[in-house]
């Protein structure tokens, strides 16, 4: 008799196991669909996850029962068993009997009792959470009254030392978790790499500065106020823009934005002695450190499609554009008029003499560009881009064909123009068995 009890009591601890895992595992969103659907052990659940702290003290004082009674119960069943086997010891067997028993048990209760359940909660949390969940309701009501007084008990104790109990976990994830959830369902093959790509840039979008998605000064085009709108239109043929900021004197003092569609309104006979300041637009002006939520309320309030981003004294440090910010969610956009652009907006793949693997990037990339594209992630310093990096190392404005190593990557400087990088190729480390 005491053996079959041992045996209903390592039953009911890993009951209380199961539930317990259950309950901080299960998927809540599918609980709530299936007890708006009408499921009775699922609304159970759901209420059991309203009052979790509540529900998990009922678990571990089962637990605690259960595992008190069945070390009463199965070191003397136990020791019954093995005393024939271990009587030729003589006198000896009575010491050696009730340690064996004891290791016996506690390796039956923990692997049966403990593990075994703990493992199937986790790997099947849903059905298991179902399956016991009107069990646990039953005893938290049977033993409420002491399961609430030390869990009050308790939560007395947690404020003692400046922490407030919550009643149940909390449901919402941070971008930084969701974007990592995406990645993991990624490499798990849930999502499609691009789709997960999609979520982590749009989870990343307003953390962003306008700052990071702009055009720098050094790569504005703009038209002087006196300019023509002749010269308008001349110059967009050629550049493949359609809007360009309109400056008097420095491109600290822009007046207006002056669009193509506005040009062409003026009749072609007065092109030539229209200037663009005449048509140019009331200038939208975003400072450099807003984020980029705020950059795209900020155009859509004025209905404009580029604005002035400004630095803390007031000076142009660039334009950001409605492409700039689609862009941050979609990747690089190519067309017809980006005469360096790539088909698919990514890194350019090379495959240079010898099998090495390359990519070809930009030098102004900023970090989690680079990392995004190389694996490579920027060490500390006074820089923000790739381009700043290669110049903290070397000391100087590099020539094409420089290199730097760090890290065991091999970055070469392709292309400079002006005193801008524009182009770096980078050797990524070999992975391990490359050269099997």
């Amino acid at each position: 008799m005491p053996l079959v009890g041992f045996v209903l009591l390592t039953a009911g601890n890993a009951f209380f196991v199961a539930a317990e895992f259950a309950l901080v595992t299960v998927d809540r969103p599918e609980i709530d669909r299936r007890a708006a659907a009408g499921d009775g052990a699922a609304r159970t659940v759901r209420r059991a996850l309203h009052e979790l702290s509540f529900q998990l003290s009922g678990a571990q004082l089962g637990i605690t029962i259960t595992a008190l009674l069945t070390g009463y119960l199965a070191e003397p069943a136990l020791a019954r068993i093995f005393a024939p086997a271990l009587h030729p010891l003589g006198p000896a067997a009575d010491r050696f009997t009730p340690f064996l028993a004891l290791a016996l048990a506690t390796l039956l209760s923990m692997l049966f009792g403990e593990l075994v359940p703990k493992n199937l909660a986790l790997a099947r949390p849903m059905p298991t959470a179902l399956a016991t969940a009107r069990g646990m309701r039953g005893f938290s009501r049977a033993f409420g009254w002491l399961i609430r007084g030390l869990n009050n008990s308790a939560n007395t104790l947690v404020r003692r030392l400046g922490v407030e109990p919550q009643e149940e976990l909390a449901s919402a994830r941070s971008p930084e978790e969701l974007g990592l959830l995406a990645a993991i369902s990624a490499r798990a093959g849930a999502l499609p790499p691009d789709t997960a790509m999609l979520l982590r840039r749009t989870i990343r979008f307003g953390d962003k500065r306008a700052a990071e998605a702009m055009t720098p000064r050094v790569d504005v085009i703009a038209l002087r106020a006196t300019a023509s709108v002749a010269e308008l239109l001349t110059l967009a043929q050629h550049t493949g823009r359609t809007r360009f900021p309109v400056f008097e004197e420095t491109l600290d003092l822009v007046t207006g934005v002056a669009a193509v569609p506005d040009a062409l309104g003026v009749p072609l006979a007065n092109r030539a002695r229209t200037t663009v300041a005449s048509v140019a637009r009331e200038p939208v002006y975003v400072p450099e450190s807003l984020d980029l939520d705020g950059v795209l309320a900020a155009l859509k309030a004025a209905d404009a499609d580029l604005a002035i981003v400004v630095d803390e004294y007031g000076g142009t440090d660039g334009v950001v554009t409605v492409e700039d910010l689609v862009e941050e969610l979609v990747g690089e956009i190519a067309d017809e008029f980006d005469p360096d652009a790539v088909d698919d907006g990514g890194p350019v793949e090379l495959t240079v003499p010898g099998g090495e693997r390359t990519v070809l990037v930009d030098g102004v990339l900023r970090e989690d560009e680079l990392v995004e594209q190389t694996g490579f992630r920027l060490p500390e310093g006074p820089y923000e881009t790739l381009a700043g990096f290669l110049m903290a190392r070397l000391g100087h404005i590099p020539v094409a064909g420089e290199t730097v190593e760090e890290g065991g990557y091999e970055f070469t400087v392709i292309e400079v123009e002006r005193h801008r990088i524009e182009q770096v190729r980078v050797l990524r480390p070999e992975e391990p068995g490359d050269d099997a």
